[in-house]
């Protein structure tokens, strides 16, 4: 078995790992999952019960959930230079757990065609939608990159939602948003990884219609 195995759908948030793969620059082994069949059966369902992608297995060891495998990756492979020293990654760990958590939870319930109602936004670790955009706007604005000068596993997992929300209209193209998200993907692995997965969506849609 390869040292590093990565289970994903081209058409998943497994692109978001795929990118981070490929800024790892480690030698790594694509299992290419189908929603319909092999997502949902063994042998995956025993790597990830939930029959959910992306996941990873690194030494035998599973990581699934994408925040949490962009900085097990970033951390097992810090000669990619993807995470700050320990000492200085209050904003690291800030931004990709805001991310991860109110944004991702706002924008999912908005894409869903729903939102708390304004008593029971408390209950919710977003509030609302538009407050939850607006911090993420309020804590971008004047930052090149979120841990200062360089990138990051950071930017890259931030980057990924952002420009997801903004490629699919559920996000208002505010300059603070469009200028962030065109200077974090404009990189070389970054079109590297969006290469590889359409060419595993073409190669999908070429075996289904057999």
């Amino acid at each position: 078995m390869p040292d590093l195995l990565f289970y994903t759908n081209p058409q998943s948030r497994g692109q978001i790992v795929r990118w981070m793969l490929e800024e790892v620059g480690a030698p790594y082994e694509t299992r290419i999952l189908d929603y319909a069949s092999t997502l949902k059966e063994e042998p995956y369902l025993s790597i990830n019960p939930m029959g959910k992608v992306p996941a990873i297995q690194h030494r035998g060891k599973v990581v699934t959930e994408v925040a949490a495998i962009c900085c097990y990756l970033a951390d097992a492979f810090p000669e990619a230079g993807l995470a700050p020293e320990p000492s200085d990654r209050a904003d690291y760990y800030r931004f990709i757990f805001f991310a991860s958590g109110p944004i991702e939870a706002a924008f999912s319930n908005r894409a869903a065609g729903w939102e708390p109602t304004p008593e029971r936004q408390r209950m919710f670790g977003y509030g609302n939608f538009d407050l939850a955009i607006a911090t993420m706007a309020k804590m971008l604005e004047g930052r090149t990159y979120i841990c200062g000068d360089r990138f990051t596993a950071a930017d890259l997992y931030v980057g990924s939602q952002l420009g997801f929300m903004l490629m699919f209209g559920m996000l208002e193209p505010r300059p603070v948003f469009n200028d962030y998200v065109a200077r974090v993907t404009d990189r070389d692995p970054y079109r590297r990884a969006k290469e590889l997965d359409a060419q595993a969506a073409e190669e999908m849609k070429q075996s289904a219609a057999q």
